[in-house]
């Protein structure tokens, strides 16, 4: 089986997924209902791509693979199953596309992006070129998924429609567990059950390697049974298995060490040049996994002091005049509290705004609060139109939102031009503004970049 067609490929994961079957020597072709950079990859490496619907480029394929928000009654689906050729989303397609390797899955509500670019980042530091697949493009290598040499195999495991359910991890890392998706996951029970279920599919002889430090992580350690599964932990306090030691903030970054405490063995001295103590946490977690896979965490200090990032997580667009516009994928609340709260260390004189594109009715709705206090760390908060993404119903969450942060230091806007040009004037002296955004953020960033640049080349 050579010939698979994605229904909606432009998707930051099922473009990975793509992307390393190109590299892999498979044909691909796809459609999507409208274009992004994601869609233009898939197109430049060699994808046969076409925008809207198209059974007849469907019926060509072996196989047919199919984003979440692709319905039963998509015209592609219903034709290839007139014609018997399988449908299968992600969660069906990964443990074929997994066979044979030691799968390294990085999972949890927040994080997983960054944490799994963190591990192929310094694995490949050590020389051990894993085949990876995640939901950024990583900086500098400037792709979200490569078919690699060794029988390593690392994914950003989603929880999202199940996607984390069609893998058989040698090891599974989480970063934390806050509900989310109440589109699909109607209760917080249904979401932690989601993720006890995604533990248990970690093979016989492999480890979970949890974040202690997170409340939604502790509470499913103790409520579910997992005697059969090797446990082991991170965070700061020594009853972890690994340790986080000697933190310090060093004005650009951290330094810090990590320690396996049932040795005592001194793991390394590191540096992590993305803030947030958040992040150092992911780091912690990914160097971890290279000590359960027999490998020196020491050897791959160079290369986590010389990590990027990922794009859309705190990624610096422009620096125009004194304004630093950053673009980050934050769409939870705890996200942006996280990433305002790293902002405020790194830019501690600067005036700190969001610019929150909420994603989907259904988090604003159920989230109202959350977001009203995570927003309130910034001192000003500016709220674009809501990216509905997969939902119809439209609700005025976002507005009550901005009626009840006090200080009348919120406003909302029907369009990006509004709201850009608002910014474009308001931002005075020191400012740095961070646009949260799982939508069309890139876009509006770029809209305010060129009308800053406008402003000051008028000053």
């Amino acid at each position: 089986m050579r010939k698979v067609h994605f229904i909606g490929i432009g998707g930051t994961g099922m473009s990975a997924i793509a992307l390393l079957l190109l590299e892999k020597g498979w044909q691909v072709s796809g459609t999507d209902r409208s274009a992004s950079r994601y869609f233009d990859a898939v197109t430049a490496k060699g994808a046969y791509t076409l925008l809207g619907h198209s059974p007849e480029l469907a019926l060509e394929a072996d196989l047919i693979v199919r984003s979440s928000a692709v319905r039963d009654e998509d015209p592609e689906v219903v034709a290839a199953r007139e014609k018997g050729i399988p449908v299968l989303k992600r969660s069906e397609f990964l443990p074929g596309l997994t066979a044979g390797y030691q799968t390294l899955a990085v999972a949890g509500s927040h994080g997983k992006t960054t944490c799994t670019a963190m591990l192929v980042t310094m694995l490949r530091g050590l020389n051990a070129d894993p085949t990876f697949i995640l939901g950024a493009q990583i900086r500098p290598l400037g792709t979200n998924a490569h078919a690699g040499s060794s029988d390593l195999f690392v994914i950003e495991a989603d929880e999202y429609d199940y996607m984390f359910l069609g893998l058989s991890p040698k090891i599974s890392l989480l970063t934390n567990v806050e509900y989310d998706h109440p589109d699909f996951f109607t209760t917080p029970d249904a979401y932690s059950a989601a993720f006890a279920a995604f533990i248990r599919r970690t093979q016989p002889g492999g480890a979970v390697i949890a974040c202690a430090e997170d409340e939604g992580v502790r509470n499913l350690l103790q409520n579910e049974d997992f005697e059969s599964i090797q446990m082991l932990t991170y965070g700061y306090s020594a009853e972890c298995t690994y340790q986080v030691q000697n933190v310090h903030w060093n004005g650009d970054g951290y330094d810090f060490s990590l320690i396996h405490t049932p040795s005592r063995q001194d793991l390394g001295d590191f540096v992590l040049k993305i803030p947030g103590r958040h992040n150092l946490l992911n780091a912690a977690g990914a160097l971890a996994v290279l000590h359960q896979l027999g490998l020196n965490p020491a050897g791959a200090c160079e290369s986590l002091a010389d990590f990027k990032g990922t794009e859309r997580r705190f990624d610096k667009v422009c620096h125009s005049g004194d304004t630093v516009v950053i673009n980050d994928y934050g769409h939870h609340p705890t996200q942006l509290d996280l990433t305002l709260e790293a902002a405020r260390e790194l830019y501690p004189d600067h005036c700190l705004w969001a610019v929150w594109e909420p994603h989907t009715f259904s988090r604003t709705d159920r989230m109202q609060t959350a977001f009203t206090i995570a927003l309130q760390r910034a001192d000003r908060v500016v709220i674009l139109p809501t990216y509905a993404a997969r939902e119809t119903v439209e609700t005025d969450t976002p507005k009550r939102i901005a009626e009840d942060i006090p200080g009348s230091k919120a406003a909302c806007f029907q369009g990006f031009a509004e709201a850009a040009n608002f910014v474009a004037e308001q931002a005075n002296g020191l400012n740095v503004v961070i646009v949260f955004s799982a939508g069309k953020g890139p876009e509006f960033a770029q809209m305010l970049c060129q009308k800053l640049d406008v402003r000051r080349q008028n000053d």
